[in-house]
């Protein structure tokens, strides 16, 4: 929807499935209420109707009074909306930020924060493609299977932080990204087949840029360190790392210097196992073409 049209339809919340503030994440709680109150505050500070403000910034009255009362995150493209119609100098927009980190369900928010600051990152997937890698439909597919069912608002909450992730590719300078996954997990029909297309596109896209090493283990290759779980090594520019693994340490992220030694042990191993990139994208191209 064109915010520029002659007559235009104001955003409503069900436009934006999955901004819905999580009741239990005191620190998003938070957050949301005092961007919602800064809102609100210079709203009124200038005069200007919820109504008024809300056909501003493309939005609907309703959902007006929602964000400024801390009951829905407000997107990014609101924000800058709002700084603008209230002249707030960039204040507002500069909250932006501070808001996407909500959209992270509580679990995942500090592996997005050291995501964000890695300069190398190294992942193993056993079970399913990494999340870096997936597509929107594909992480939807996924999620849609699990066991007792997301709400939809959860679903789409979960669908939108995992996307969120993928701003990794737009760092400059580039981290250097290597990803090993299962063939059994490419060849598992998730989605239908577009959804599997998409996927696989997306792989080849991310597999040709020149800061990401994309690996497939192939299936008849012999046993290897990762059946016991998922590994991710993530270095940093000071030198400091920080590993996990579903089969070592309990699960916990360590970054114990013998700990480490083991999990890069691991990964590398895994590495040198599974089939070189160039194979491993003729690979990806095969099964696209068998789609």
């Amino acid at each position: 929807m064109s915010v520029d049209d002659g007559v235009r339809r104001l955003k409503s919340e069900a436009d934006e499935p999955g901004w819905e503030v999580d009741p239990d994440d005191d620190w998003g709680v938070a957050v949301v209420a005092t961007v919602g109150r800064q809102l609100k505050l210079r709203r009124e500070a200038v005069g200007m109707r919820a109504a008024e403000f809300g056909r501003a910034v493309g939005y609907g009255e309703d959902m007006v009074y929602k964000i400024e009362g801390g009951k829905r995150i407000p997107q990014p493209e609101y924000l800058e909306r709002a700084d603008e119609a209230l002249g707030a100098g960039g204040l507002l927009s500069a909250m932006k930020e501070d808001v996407a980190k909500v959209r992270y369900p509580k679990k995942v928010r500090e592996l997005a924060k050291l995501e964000a600051r890695a300069v190398e990152i190294g992942v193993y997937e056993c079970s399913s493609i990494a999340g870096l890698l997936q597509t929107p439909e594909h992480a939807r597919a996924l999620l849609e299977s699990w066991q007792p069912a997301y709400s939809t608002e959860d679903l789409e909450r979960r669908v939108a932080a995992r996307m969120a992730r993928l701003s990794i590719f737009e760092r400059s300078p580039a981290p250097a990204l290597g990803f090993v996954l299962e063939e059994a997990t490419l060849r598992r029909k998730v989605g239908g087949t577009m959804v599997r297309r998409q996927q696989f596109e997306r792989l080849l896209d991310v597999g040709r840029l020149n800061n990401v090493t994309l690996q497939v283990m192939p299936m008849d290759s012999a046993a290897h360190p990762g059946m016991s779980g998922r590994i991710e090594v993530l270095k940093f520019e000071d030198g400091t790392a920080v590993a996990r693994s579903d089969g070592a340490f309990s699960g916990r992220p360590t970054s114990d210097p013998r700990q480490l030694r083991v999990l890069e042990l691991r990964y590398g191993t895994i590495r040198a196992q599974a089939l070189p990139p160039g194979e491993s994208l003729a690979l990806v191209e095969q099964l696209l073409g068998e789609t």
